[in-house]
């Protein structure tokens, strides 16, 4: 008989870490185990690439609300999850306010809401599992809805730069027989904040599906207000003060006055920091050189067109889309942000840079003009393999 499992994520909208689960959703040995997916929110261009393998649960409406405007709530009769959602926000706004946090309330804030929510919140389905596993956010979800002999949840990103409340998930996580980590910095970033749960974690990489991702970089494209003479720099990311696109745009500033006029600067993602973006984009007099592609379902052609992947991100768990540029060849710099070096060996299949403006733009002119040194991390990037498929199999050790 097989073994069934329940994965859960929040929705299937464009994102390195909804890609890295269909990466992993391509490959999973469908003969020896039977996988429920529960999305909160059916929506998302990812919706179309989860393998026909796969049962989809039918959405529940009232898991859909996390992310949608009160006003659109209160209209659809969510009326507990609205109170919710406001008393949370105040809530988390004193805190933040208390903590002087950089980036606001607005992670507590998401901490707060799921947490309440979930008591009043029905179960997601009455089956018990072989295994449950919370991909991503929400996690109470997962830790108190779902009946399974295991519950695993997944952690993708720098613990010790997340601005939360951290004693607030620690009764969550204890709810997990298994967190996995991405990386051995992921890991010690957790553990810097979560030492009592040292047990629990293991360690199992982003599934990779190199021949996915090659087959998918076939389709022919075209950067826009671009010729030959151009030197074609890509960034690949949620819109969004973590990921560094400000810094990127001041960068751009610098090497065009520094003469460097035909380096162009495109940039696939959405998110809430896209008006911010723009104005700064404007005033640096950048609107034909730092360019937002916006939403794009398959980045892979235009990973496998550019000159330069760069990754300027202020912190990552460890970046989907760096390994992804380096399976297509192409040469990558990433800022050092505290797990970079769980992602480039510096000089060897990519170079790591100061996390700065200053540090992005001598990175970039130093590629720039070592044709060598880029065709060096490129041959390495050919010679390297890829395929982590194994790290499946730590996945199935937990079941069986």
């Amino acid at each position: 008989m097989k073994k069934t499992i329940l994965i859960s994520v929040f929705d299937m909208e464009i994102g390195g870490i909804e890609r890295s689960l269909i990466n992993m959703l391509k490959i999973f040995d469908y003969n020896t185990y039977n996988v429920d997916l529960f999305i909160c929110e059916h929506k998302g261009d990812l919706m179309r690439q989860i393998p026909e393998q796969v049962n989809i649960i039918p959405q529940i409406n009232k898991y859909s609300v996390f992310r949608k405007p009160i006003k659109r709530c209160v209209k659809e009769g969510h009326y507990t999850t609205s109170i919710i959602r406001i008393i949370s926000k105040y809530l988390a706004d004193i805190k933040s306010k208390l903590r002087k946090l950089e980036e606001g309330s607005g992670y507590i804030q998401m901490q707060l809401v799921q947490k309440f929510s979930s008591y009043f919140l029905p179960r997601i389905t009455p089956k018990e599992y072989d295994l449950a596993i919370s991909y991503a956010w929400p996690h109470d979800i997962l830790a108190n809805k779902v009946i399974a002999k295991k519950k695993v949840a997944w952690i993708h990103t720098d613990y010790s730069k997340l601005e939360i409340d951290n004693e607030l998930d620690l009764k969550m996580w204890k709810k997990f027989d298994h967190i996995a980590s991405i990386s051995d910095e992921c890991t010690n970033s957790f553990l810097s904040k979560y030492p009592s749960l040292k047990e629990k974690i293991i360690l199992i990489e982003n599934i990779t599906s190199p021949y996915y991702i090659k087959e998918m970089a076939q389709e022919k494209i075209a950067f826009p207000n671009n010729d030959d003479d151009h030197f074609n720099i890509l960034s690949v990311g949620r819109l969004s003060y973590v990921k560094g696109f400000d810094n990127a745009v001041m960068a751009l500033r610098t090497l065009h006055n520094k003469g460097f006029t035909h380096i162009k600067w495109y940039v696939i993602g959405y998110g809430g920091y896209e008006l911010e973006l723009k104005k700064l984009i404007s005033s640096n007099n950048l609107n034909d050189s730092f360019i937002l592609l916006g939403k794009k379902t398959n980045p892979y052609p235009y990973m496998k067109a550019a000159d330069l992947y760069v990754q300027p991100s202020r912190y990552e768990g460890k970046a989907v889309t760096v390994g992804e540029a380096q399976i297509l060849s192409k040469p990558v710099m990433i800022t050092n942000y505290a797990t970079s070096k769980s992602q480039v060996k510096d000089g060897i299949d990519g170079c790591i840079t100061e996390l700065s403006v200053e540090g992005i733009a001598d990175g970039i002119e130093k590629l720039y003009k070592n044709s060598e040194l880029r065709e060096f991390l490129i041959t390495n990037c050919e010679n390297k393999d890829f395929n982590n498929q194994f790290e499946l199999e730590k996945l199935y050790q937990i079941i069986n």
